[in-house]
């Protein structure tokens, strides 16, 4: 199950109908604080996630990291720079994209972080 975390309706709209279009299972959360609730509810097999909406930001990416140690967190913001960039993956997201993301290369990195290789590697590692 991929959990999209998205605060604009259309943005995770699209996002949804992307992803559903690739056969996976989805839920969604409007903010942070509902995706950690989810989270906690029934952890994912990815997060997609927006970075810079209501009960996000760096701290959100490492409560996700500590609630959900081995899920790869793909995050995107339209308000980054380098700096940013540098400290959300040091909070622990697998990927960060700048939006506006390319669909195709954000479907091709989910579908790699979701191969039954990797997902292997997650789960030998204790995920």
């Amino acid at each position: 199950m991929v959990l999209i975390v998205e605060d604009d309706s259309e943005m995770r709209s699209l996002l949804r109908d992307e992803l559903w279009g690739e056969g996976y299972q989805l839920k969604e959360a409007r903010d942070g604080d509902e995706a950690l609730r989810v989270v906690r509810d029934s952890p994912p097999d990815l997060i997609l996630s927006d970075l810079k909406m209501p009960g996000g930001g760096v701290e959100y990416v490492s409560r996700l990291r500590r609630s959900v140690p081995h899920c790869p967190l793909v995050l995107m913001t339209a308000f980054g720079d380098a700096k940013l960039r540098a400290d959300v993956l040091a909070s622990g997201a697998t990927v960060y994209f700048d939006k506006p993301v390319h669909v195709k290369e954000l479907k091709a990195t989910i579908k790699r972080l979701l191969s039954p290789e990797l997902s292997g590697e997650r789960q030998a590692a204790g995920g």
